[in-house]
C-alpha cells in the first residue's frame, strides 16, 4: 500500500516538470508581449512615430492571438462544422485587422 502511494507521487510530480505546456507557453508569451509593448511605449514617448512602433504592437497582438486561437480551436474542434466555419471567419478577420493597418500605415 505504501509502495503504491510512492509511485503515484513520483508520477504526478514528473508529469508537469520541464514540459512546455500551454500554461507555460502562455506565460512566456505574455512576458514577450510585455517587452514588445514596453519598447513600443518608450519609442512613442520619445517621439518616434515610425512604422517600428506599429510593427512592434502588431507583432505583440499577433502573438496573443496565436495563444487565444489555439485555446479557441480546442473549444471548437468537437463542435459541428458551423462552429468551425465561424472560427475560421473570425480568425481571418482578426488577422486582416492586424495586417491591413500595418500595410496601409
Amino acid at each position: 500500500m505504501a509502495n503504491s502511494s510512492k509511485s503515484k507521487k513520483s508520477t504526478s510530480s514528473k508529469s508537469g516538470s520541464g514540459m512546455w505546456g500551454l500554461n507555460k507557453i502562455s506565460f512566456w508569451i505574455i512576458v514577450a508581449v510585455t517587452v514588445l509593448y514596453a519598447v513600443a511605449l518608450i519609442l512613442a514617448a520619445c517621439g518616434v512615430t515610425s512604422v517600428a512602433v506599429s510593427a512592434l504592437q502588431g507583432i505583440a497582438a499577433a502573438m496573443m492571438i496565436v495563444i487565444v486561437s489555439i485555446l479557441a480551436w480546442r473549444y471548437v474542434k468537437p463542435k459541428p462544422a458551423v462552429w468551425k466555419v465561424l472560427y475560421f471567419v473570425c480568425l481571418l478577420i482578426v488577422i486582416a485587422g492586424i495586417i491591413v493597418p500595418l500595410v496601409l500605415g
